[in-house]
């Protein structure tokens, strides 16, 4: 299990990164510009650069829904391989057999 407040500060992060998505998306889209004057693509990058660093999405860390872990994360299931084997072995994932040779 991985620490509760590592868990917590990634889902508020991941909250911070919904509040600010439209703002940060206008910005960017102004500063990518090419047809805008540099006074506004340089005033849409200072206004960029005083949101929330937590809003920006490269933050997020993926983390497993059932315990955490960082790490080993399949991005389809949305949880790690030591889960989904515990998941697995018990019944719980459709289609999941353990394999044997």
């Amino acid at each position: 299990m991985a620490k509760k407040s590592a868990v917590e500060k990634n889902k508020r992060r991941r909250r911070m990164v919904d509040q600010y998505a439209a703002k940060r998306a206008a910005l960017n889209a102004i500063v990518h510009d090419k047809n805008a004057s540099p006074d506004e693509r340089f005033e849409a990058t200072l206004k960029l650069a005083q949101l929330p660093r937590s809003s920006s999405k490269v933050r997020v860390r993926n983390r497993c829904n059932v315990t955490g872990r960082p790490r080993a994360y399949y991005r389809k299931l949305g949880m790690s391989r030591i889960a989904l084997r515990e998941l697995g072995l018990a019944g719980d994932v459709p289609g999941l057999v353990k394999s044997s040779w």
